[in-house]
């Protein structure tokens, strides 16, 4: 099942009937459900962590690479299932997925490379034909110069008589369907010339294309592009989910990912540890506590928000409205002074402080159960002075914008904070390049953790939180439409708002991560990414959390 963005209900796959839900409209007030009904369309929506069609099997856990040849050489050696029978399980379960997706596809075209990846071709070309489907493959490397289980495929499709030729830009134009398996998982380095003239002419043709196990030209623990990568309509994987389609690049490239386990054993995987855990949003979203009939504010804590230097008020006006829309019992804010009025104005509930001299933001510290220290504020003295004041306070903290750009001049360690960069945020940390960061976001999260302690959240596409003795989580929701202006202080008003009421720093960073996220999709799917404002998430940030998904 996949989701229909337009109207966010579910939708089948091409040649099924849609059903819409059975139950009554669900009644709003301003937005905000007040009842759940199972079939709400909206909780269809949230339930499904993996909405651009991600299909899991067992689990949400993601592998590198060498921990699925780990997987695959238990699998062999100890169980008796050899290179052919995986092949034909990854063949069967391409043609399988080409099927349900393209039903009235006739013409086929099998773009095949070297290497097993190759071979699981020759499968789907073998079980294609078998099918009565016109289909043909074209070669990059001619089948003599294949080895092992990828020749022994080759062959196979040879017998059947299937139209096989060298490649051409030309021979793809009949193609309802192509299927890439031109370089899998063993890519090293660049894609070399004749490869990049065949990705770069399917890219072009337009036509809709399956890839087998990565896009080629994938890195598939990192999502770096080598130099040019397929396209993909769908992307079927196999044994477990490659952590690099999630994040960085591949995920312009990946299109709706499926996941096929091959069948292999369930105590195989026991024996492999996965690098990373997809986030569940339902699964965070219970993590928050149920509130007693009797509770009052103080029950909830209280955020204080510092920053907003001249000209940048905003910053912590959104980020204190964040974290009073997920439930913070009270929300102050730490401000210029010629910023009070407009907050007081715009949000009555926030208590605004204007802060001249030290002396007036050091109550507000003592008062406050969880400081959020960075959204607009700047650079200036008055910016540094009260960096120092907030971190001379062994409280919890929420370090985002401009307090990162100033921790990377002053390192500090504190296992009580949560720091939240961006690409350019965690190079001026790690002291290295935004490109550096990119090139393997993994590592990179990995570094912040150890060098600055607490919880790390690296964002961007495919978000990543780090913590000690935790399993790092990644976060595949979001959307191009959340590149804006405030998006950064919304989410770290969040974080601080679900921190204040109790749960530990992991859950907090975890949780506020992908319920922002995802309300991003939301907004995406109803009014499209285009001007989406910071702003407009708080309604279904709410929603998210008030349905008892």
């Amino acid at each position: 099942m996949v989701v229909d963005c337009k109207n966010l209900m579910p939708y089948p796959y091409p040649g099924e009937v849609a059903e819409r839900p059975k139950a009554a409209v669900l009644k709003t007030v301003e937005g905000i459900a007040l009842r759940e009904f199972e079939s709400h369309p909206l909780r269809q929506f949230y339930s499904n962590p993996f909405r651009k069609g991600f299909m899991p099997n067992n689990s949400a856990w993601l592998y590198s690479i060498k921990q699925i040849r780990e997987l695959e050489t238990i699998t062999i050696k100890n169980h008796g299932i050899s290179v052919d029978v995986l092949m034909q399980r990854a063949g069967l379960a391409t043609f399988r997925e080409l099927k349900k997706h393209w039903p009235k596809a006739k013409n086929i075209t099998v773009v095949c490379g070297k290497g097993n990846n190759a071979g699981d071709g020759y499968v789907v070309a073998c079980l294609a034909k078998k099918a009565k489907l016109n289909v043909q493959i074209l070669q990059l490397v001619p089948s003599k110069d294949l080895t092992g289980a990828a020749q022994k495929a080759a062959g196979k499709a040879q017998k059947l008589k299937i139209k096989t030729s060298m490649f051409t830009a030309e021979k793809l134009e009949k193609s309802d369907v192509i299927v890439d398996a031109l370089l899998g998982t063993g890519l090293v380095g660049e894609v070399k010339a004749q490869f990049r003239v065949a990705i770069e002419a399917i890219n072009a043709s337009e036509i809709s294309v399956i890839a087998v196990d990565l896009p080629s030209g994938i890195d598939a623990d990192t999502g770096n592009v080598l130099g040019a990568a397929i396209r993909a309509d769908l992307t079927i994987t196999f044994i477990g989910h490659k952590v690099g389609l999630f994040t960085g690049q591949a995920r312009d490239y990946s299109g709706q990912i499926i996941c096929d386990d091959l069948q292999l054993p369930e105590k195989v995987f026991a024996q492999a540890k996965p690098c990373t855990q997809l986030l569940d949003l339902i699964k965070e979203v219970k993590s928050l506590p149920p509130r007693a009939c009797n509770a009052h504010k103080g029950n909830f804590g209280h955020v204080l928000v510092v920053g907003g230097d001249y000209g940048m008020g905003g910053a912590v006006r959104m980020a204190a409205e964040a974290a009073a829309r997920v439930g913070a019992g009270l929300v102050s804010v730490a401000t210029r002074p010629e910023h009070v009025a407009m907050i007081n104005v715009a949000r009555p509930e926030i208590m605004a402080h204007g802060i001249s001299e030290i002396e007036q933001l050091q109550p507000l510290l003592q008062k406050a159960s969880v400081i959020v220290l960075g959204p607009g504020l700047g650079a200036s003295s008055w910016s540094k002075m009260l960096f120092d004041e907030v971190l001379a306070i062994k409280k919890p903290l929420v370090v985002d914008a401009d307090a990162l750009n100033i921790l990377a001049l002053n390192h500090q360690v504190r296992d009580n904070w949560i720091l939240t960069p961006h690409p350019g945020e965690a190079a001026k940390l790690l002291h290295t390049t935004s490109q550096a960061i990119q090139s393997n976001r993994l590592v990179a999260v990995q570094k912040l953790l150890n060098k600055f302690g607490g919880v790390g959240v690296l964002k961007g596409a495919g978000t990543l939180i780090a913590a000690s003795g935790e399993t790092v989580r990644l976060c595949d929701a979001g959307n191009p439409g959340m590149a804006s202006g405030g998006m950064g202080d919304i989410l770290s008003g969040i974080i601080g708002g679900l921190l204040a009421q109790g749960l530990s720093l992991f859950d907090a960073a975890n949780l506020g991560v992908v319920v922002h996220a995802t309300a991003g999709d939301v907004i995406a799917a109803e009014q499209g990414e285009r001007g989406m404002l910071a702003l407009d998430l708080l309604p279904v940030v709410r929603e998210i959390l008030v349905v008892n998904l």
